[in-house]
């Protein structure tokens, strides 16, 4: 490190209108970080500090300034230590000229082990602009003073010299040599300095340019490095980027194989970068957070699979599969619609304020996903909508609307309630009054599964126990979908056994449409919800049996009521001709 700062020195030693008249080709110090450490005690005159001012900027001025070649910083100390710039301010000389320009001596004590101390410790770290000591750039120190430290600077200059920082001390005028030993690097003969006056601190540099200007055998363009050159004493070094190696032939650079070392710990594989090695995991797996371990890739889960009913990943890819008894169609994702059902679907929805409007919304476009899956019409699926709060209010009975967009057309148009959570006065009504055929459900002889669906955020203000076994009493194929603070207990008494099928939960109303999977696949009366019910088509034998002899049942009572009519014409025919 010391042959590098040779030609920093020349630098030092030389006056700056020599080194712009000088002939020949100039010194190049190559990357380096120079810190400047100048006496500005009350000893030393104004015009000697002006000169060795003016020796500052003619230092800089023939320095090859920039981030990748040399950095300066310069401090002053009296009886305390300012910086006048750091290391990573400037990579322009004349910027660093024009705060030289401007600094004001602090003309006080002479504290100089303080200011070893602040070099050591702030000055050259790699908050202030100095470069991490793994790339090997040399730190270099020049302190300047003119007189005697009044404090210990012979430990605090070991340790700087210890941390790789080469110092050299140079005395103007009534500097103590002793002083300028102790600090400076061996050997002293090369480090330590010592001038009559600040006038002649020039005509010093001048008197060993020749013997301390190094040769820049890396400008040349002959060294062979496949990276870097690196300037030594009358010679130069290879040095390779980081992440790469120097080659026996001390000039070409491999990369780091960190994989052959053994201890990445890879499951898959391990790819060698220069930042060290990376584990990376064959195609259809995923890295895990461990930065080591493998697991296969859930594509259902990683893309938009647009799978109607469920998304199953198979290797590489994925494929959708539809529920029992119904097919799926050629797009490949979706499922053949609930054609041959028939049911009479009731939904409860809770419009208490904890759901909120926003919320009430996404119910709302629920509500008509479970829709677009059912076969809306008069002899199919019929639908009624009843929404509840502290009260209970038919949006819309089953027997108003015949086909599906007039069903979504009317859910979109409800208006949210708010206020109190009633559910068991909603399941009261529906038991009432939403499964009567004067509200548009059909009759029982025809056996058309009845289904309530309660959705609900919380917990209810009212009993729910009777009138949730009253409908399932009734027949009612009862299904609960809960919500955020929705309680399970309620749930699994409202709903029809098993619980499992019949029991739905989200979280959150943002991820409440994946409960529409397991809804497709229960509401269609042949994948199994009307369990205890026999829904027969009407085409069959036995339906044709029971239809004549309802029909025959009711010519029967037309016949009774016809004859007592005419009974009662002959009557009053005959109470008519007496009265004449």
């Amino acid at each position: 490190m010391r042959g590098l700062c040779w030609p920093v020195l020349l630098l030092l030693l030389q006056p700056w209108e020599t080194q712009l008249q000088s002939a020949g080709p100039r010194c190049h110090t190559g990357p380096l970080d120079l810190v400047f450490v100048i006496d500005s005690s009350r000893s030393v005159r104004p015009f000697e500090f002006e000169t060795m001012r003016q020796f500052l900027v003619g230092l800089v001025r023939g320095l090859n300034v920039g981030p990748n070649a040399t950095r300066v910083g310069v401090i002053q100390y009296s009886s305390q230590v300012q910086s006048v710039f750091p290391l990573g301010a400037f990579s322009r000389s004349e910027d660093m000229e024009r705060a030289i320009r401007d600094l004001v001596p602090l003309a006080q004590g002479t504290m100089t082990g303080l200011a070893i101390q602040y070099a050591m410790n702030v000055a050259f770290s790699v908050a202030e602009g100095a470069r991490p000591p793994e790339e090997r750039v040399p730190r270099v120190a020049v302190i300047v003073t003119d007189g005697r430290p009044q404090d210990r600077v012979a430990e605090v200059a070991a340790q700087a010299r210890a941390r790789g920082i080469e110092i050299y001390a140079v005395g103007v005028q009534r500097a103590d040599v002793g002083s300028l030993r102790a600090m400076a690097s061996p050997p002293l003969d090369e480090h330590v300095f010592l001038v009559e006056s600040f006038d002649l601190i020039q005509e010093f540099g001048l008197q060993f340019q020749g013997r301390l200007c190094a040769i820049d055998l890396c400008a040349e363009g002959t060294h062979g490095c496949e990276h870097h050159c690196v300037n030594s004493p009358g010679s130069y070094f290879c040095r390779c980027q980081v992440g790469f190696v120097l080659q026996q032939d001390q000039r070409s650079c491999r990369a780091i194989d960190y994989c052959s070392f053994g201890n990445h710990s890879c499951q898959h594989e391990c790819v060698s970068t220069l930042g060290g090695p990376r584990c990376h995991c064959r195609e259809g797996h995923d890295l895990q957070p461990d930065g080591r371990s493998c697991q296969v890739r859930d594509l259902c889960n990683g893309v938009d699979h647009g799978c109607e009913f469920q998304c199953v990943s198979k290797g590489l890819s994925f494929r959708c599969l539809c529920p029992e008894g119904r097919q799926l169609q050629a797009d490949g994702k979706s499922c053949s619609r609930c054609r041959e059902g028939h049911v009479d679907l009731v939904l409860l929805i809770d419009g208490s304020k904890s759901v909120r409007p926003q919320n009430f919304e996404l119910v709302k476009r629920f509500v008509n996903q479970i829709v677009d899956f059912l076969d809306v019409s008069p002899e199919g699926t019929r639908v009624g909508l009843v929404q509840f709060s502290s009260r209970v209010r038919t949006e819309f009975p089953l027997g108003r609307y015949g086909t599906a967009a007039e069903v979504k057309q009317a859910v979109l148009a409800v208006e949210y309630m708010e206020r109190g959570t009633m559910t068991g006065l909603a399941l009261r009504h529906m038991v009432e009054h939403s499964f009567s055929e004067a509200q548009g459900a059909r009759p029982r002889a025809l056996n058309v599964p009845r289904v309530g669906l309660v959705f609900t955020d919380g917990r209810s203000q009212d009993d729910i126990s009777v009138w949730a076994a009253r409908a399932k009493e009734e027949g009612i194929v009862m299904y609960a979908v809960g919500v955020g603070k929705a309680v399970e207990a309620e749930l699994r008494e409202i709903a029809s056994e098993p619980a499992e099928l019949h029991v739905s939960y989200a979280p959150d109303f943002g991820t409440m449409t994946h409960l529409l999977e397991n809804l497709k696949g229960s509401i269609c009366p042949e994948e199994g919800i009307s369990a205890g019910t026999e829904l027969r088509s009407p085409c069959e034998c036995e339906s044709l049996v029971e239809f004549q002899g309802r029909t025959l049942g009711a010519l029967e009572n037309l016949t009774r009521n016809l004859a007592q009519l005419t009974a009662r014409l002959e009557d009053l025919e005959n109470h008519l001709a007496n009265q004449k």
